[in-house]
């Protein structure tokens, strides 16, 4: 009769040779496990649910006859720049989720899976883009509900919609690296706030940069989020693919190509 050993760090020294397809697989099984805790934790979705409704209403009804004239000629202007604000700001919750579920010692119980090292996190990113896509469509919804009527039309309206989805999951991994490195939630969401409020405020998003002080306008108009709500409104509303839709993309690039690597870097040290 014959006794099988089990070598310590056998578990993991398989998980470093998990294939592609099952790291894949994996993925989306940590993916699935995202959308679960979702519906078990509706209250989840407030931020991409409420937040689009709460501020295109506020916005609209405040602004819309001092900046604009009129309601409906300030929509064209405000719905993107509500779209990209409410996305880019739902990135955060990556991070801070991260954080959580490491501080609750989640991870730790699947470092004992037979499972590739990287799902959890890679996983986590991915369930967060049906969060963007949420947010997305109740903007652009509730939008055409106050009256706006996109010039560039419906599949225009979907590709702007699937560029500020990208830009919003280039963005994620940033703060998917606070949550890695950081002490605490908390923490994850004050760097966010200290990161996403000039960048998003101190933009095109709901005041054009020419009624600005040139020392101002200077920053908005280098502001890549500003490019990025350019290039969907000129999308939603002319159907034109301008080079701020260039821009947008190729600063995305940029940024997951210095965070992601940073990122899976310092999950892997902790993982």
């Amino acid at each position: 009769m014959t006794t099988a050993t089990i070598t310590p760090g056998a578990s993991r020294t398989l998980k470093n040779h998990v294939s592609i397809a099952q790291t894949v697989q994996n993925s989306f099984s940590m993916a699935a496990r995202g959308l679960i805790k979702i519906r078990r934790t509706p209250e989840q979705l407030i931020d991409v649910t409420v937040q689009p409704i709460i501020f295109t209403l506020m916005f609209t009804y405040i602004f819309g006859g001092a900046i604009a004239g009129s309601v409906a000629d300030y929509l064209p202007t405000l719905i993107p720049g509500i779209l990209v604000q409410t996305v880019i700001t739902t990135s955060v919750v990556t991070g801070v989720q991260l954080r959580e579920d490491m501080d609750k010692g989640v991870f730790d119980r699947f470092k004992s899976l037979p499972i590739a090292r990287i799902a959890p996190l890679s996983g986590a990113l991915l369930a967060d883009t049906v969060r963007y896509a949420i947010a997305t469509t109740l903007t652009f919804t509730m939008g055409f509900i106050m009256g706006y009527r996109p010039g560039g039309g419906f599949g225009f309206v979907v590709l702007a919609g699937l560029l500020v989805i990208a830009c919003s999951w280039a963005i994620s991994w940033i703060f998917a690296f606070f949550g890695v490195i950081a002490r605490s939630a908390a923490s994850v969401q004050g760097i966010s706030f200290l990161v996403l409020f000039p960048l998003t405020f101190l933009s095109n998003a709901f005041v054009s940069p020419d009624t600005m002080p040139d020392w101002l306008a200077a920053f908005v108009n280098i502001n890549p989020v500003s490019h990025l709500v350019t290039a969907v409104r000129e999308l939603a509303n002319s159907g034109a693919w301008t080079a701020d839709a260039g821009v947008a993309l190729l600063g995305a690039a940029v940024i997951v190509a210095i965070f992601a690597p940073l990122t899976v870097r310092a999950y892997m040290k902790k993982a």
